[in-house]
């Protein structure tokens, strides 16, 4: 077992006297492109990181969940009269928005002790809130001997951060907590729901994914998240489209003209544009083709700061000096406003490349950033 198992399974032991029911856990995610796409109904592609969040959880005789969090030491009780939209807040947020969920849908969800415990960096773009969301969900799923087949769990999860903790996301982040497989990245239609597991096992080939965290702390600011996905609702509505997945690039001209605002047209062009380098990147993995993919990233980063102006400049120097470095490609992962970048590099220039970025980053006095490389893993899953 994983650390990441280990540590909740002892906590569990020590704050409630006896071992838990069992140890579940989901993985967080990077996005390898696919950027604002997914609430657009559009096209992305993440894999599941072996970075965990687990839990440790036993049932109770009672409609009522305890939730102890290594992270911040603290516990949260909620019962029943607490399944409402705003009653618990914080991090217990995403737990309870689970309950919630699951009740809404019509689920006897058991009552629960549950201890949490992750590897998944707080703040850091790699989603950790879908990873408590759907780890805590397999916990309940099984605990409870619940109907609840896997490929519908990422839309109950989503409505739990959507509904209940009110962040507006869409539904790649749970998609990938739950559905990525060891080896492939996810291609997703988020209109649809289809599924096609991408191999993307790339060591093979000499390459490697170099995450590096900028330290810019992922944050939505001011409800920037929420101000793009209107906008973006709003562009739909003008131009008479479903969502902009339903524009095509070839479209985009006469799209563009029809707004009168430049901000819409800058949000359209992100949107559309990104959901072609989405089918692009795809099409050249299942052609067995990874180095390509790099000027994709490299210029989904682009229209991410550009034109949706979701990036920080400690991100725009970390894909500056990992470029510079070698990387076939860089780009921003997660919503922005900080958070993490991805670099497609030669494996054996890891080193070198976290190094570059580590050297500009001195001399712009930015906090020294960290890396790490991905593996494509599993995602939800019981532990032990």
């Amino acid at each position: 077992m994983t650390d990441a198992v280990d540590r909740p399974a002892k906590s569990y032991v020590e704050h409630h006297g006896s071992a838990p029911d069992g140890v579940w856990g989901a993985p967080g995610r990077v996005n390898l492109i696919g950027e604002h796409t997914d609430y657009n109904d559009g096209y992305v592609l993440p894999f599941a990181l072996p970075l965990l969040t687990a839990v440790a959880a036993s049932t109770v005789d009672r409609p009522e969940w305890t939730v102890w969090s290594e992270a911040t030491g603290g516990t949260v009780r909620f019962g029943q009269s607490d399944l409402m939209p705003g009653r618990v807040t914080g991090w217990a947020a995403y737990v309870a928005g689970v309950v919630w969920a699951l009740r809404e849908a019509g689920f006897a969800v058991p009552g629960a002790r549950l201890v949490v415990a992750s590897d998944v960096p707080l703040g850091s773009g790699l989603s950790s809130s879908a990873a408590i969301e759907c780890a805590v969900l397999t916990a309940l799923a099984d605990l409870g001997g619940l109907d609840l087949p896997v490929p519908d769990r990422p839309r109950l999860a989503q409505r739990a951060e959507n509904d209940y903790a009110g962040m507006p996301c869409g539904v790649m982040d749970q998609s990938a907590a739950t559905l990525c497989t060891a080896g492939n990245a996810l291609f997703l239609d988020c209109r649809t729901l289809a599924v096609e597991q991408i191999p993307f096992d790339i060591a093979a080939d000499g390459l490697a994914v170099l995450v590096v965290d900028t330290r810019a702390p992922h944050r939505h600011v001011d409800n920037e998240y929420a101000t793009r996905r209107a906008a973006c609702e709003k562009a739909a509505r003008i131009l008479g489209v479903t969502a902009l997945r339903d524009v095509a690039v070839a479209d985009l001209p006469a799209a563009l003209s029809t707004l009168d605002d430049e901000t819409l047209r800058r949000r359209v062009r992100h949107v559309v544009t990104e959901d072609r380098r989405v089918l692009d990147t795809v099409a050249l993995l299942r052609a067995g083709d990874v180095v390509s993919i790099g000027p994709l990233m490299t210029a989904s980063h682009a229209s991410l700061r550009d034109d949706y102006e979701v990036s920080v400049p400690e991100v725009d120097t970390a894909v500056e000096a990992a470029l510079e470095a070698g990387a076939y490609g860089a780009r921003i992962t997660g919503g922005g406003f900080g958070g993490c970048v991805l670099a497609l590099i030669d494996s054996a220039r890891a080193h070198a490349v976290g190094a570059a970025v580590a050297r500009a980053y001195a001399t712009h006095g930015f906090a020294e950033p960290t890396w790490f490389l991905a593996v494509p893993s599993a995602g939800a899953r019981a532990l032990g």
